[in-house]
């Protein structure tokens, strides 16, 4: 018996005014492209382990949706909260020193997927059109012609998360990524029960879109593959 072909992925061809570099994608992370550059798409709420290509996915689609669009701007939302037993106390510096540290896997996709040879990241850094925001100083906040990255969501309360959603404005794009096995807030995260809330078709019909990476999707190390089937095994 002949093996069903599966169908062709229908990835929109945005249009490209700054050049963005991409590694190989395999099928379940075109399957992301597919939906996270669809016109219809408005949220993504984005669940895996450690490694699978969450941040990097949704950088790379805000990127192009940022090059397709001269009016876009790119915000990165993090948590201040370390991912460690123990804090490291106070950072010196003012705002924008002390959450330098939490930009680093941001600014690692930039080096990664924008030309080195030319002036293309720091423009847009220097334009803002690229920015960064602790997800505490949220509140009061409108987004217009926006593309949300919030990264580590997992490390966001139920409250935090429904703050960073509904900021969402017109022509706004918001791509919410986390990992349920992990969280830093000893049992306060409330990522994955606003998973569950939106994980419906009624959602979908509305735009937001919910997408689960496993270990098989691993791209960092077959080390880490094993050590997360590992701690599922342990899990369940």
């Amino acid at each position: 018996m002949s093996k069903k072909k599966k169908a062709p992925f229908n990835i929109p061809q945005l249009k490209q005014t700054i050049t963005v570099n991409c590694c190989k994608l395999d099928e379940k992370q075109l399957s992301f492209l597919e939906l996270s550059l669809s016109e219809k798409t408005k949220v993504m709420f984005v669940n895996g382990p450690a490694g699978t290509s969450k941040t990097y996915m949704s950088v790379y689609s805000a990127l192009r949706h940022l090059s397709a669009n001269e009016e876009l701007d790119l915000i990165y939302v993090r948590t201040v909260i370390e991912s460690a037993d123990k804090g490291l106390g106070a950072l010196p510096g003012d705002l924008e020193d002390k959450f330098n540290p939490y930009m680093v896997p941001l600014m690692d996709k930039l080096d990664e997927m924008l030309p080195q040879n030319t002036t293309i990241k720091s423009d847009l850094l220097e334009k803002q059109r690229i920015s960064a925001f602790p997800v505490n100083f949220l509140r009061g906040a409108s987004w217009k012609d926006k593309i949300i990255v919030a990264d580590e969501a997992q490390n966001f309360t139920f409250k935090e998360l429904t703050t960073l959603i509904t900021r969402i404005g017109e022509n706004t794009r918001l791509f919410i990524c986390g990992d349920s096995m992990q969280s830093d807030i000893n049992g306060k995260s409330g990522f994955e029960q606003m998973c569950r809330i939106f994980n419906d078709q009624q959602s979908k019909d509305k735009g937001i879109e919910y997408f689960q990476f496993n270990e098989e999707d691993i791209k960092r190390s077959q080390i880490l593959k094993f050590i997360i089937s590992k701690i599922n095994q342990k899990k369940s």
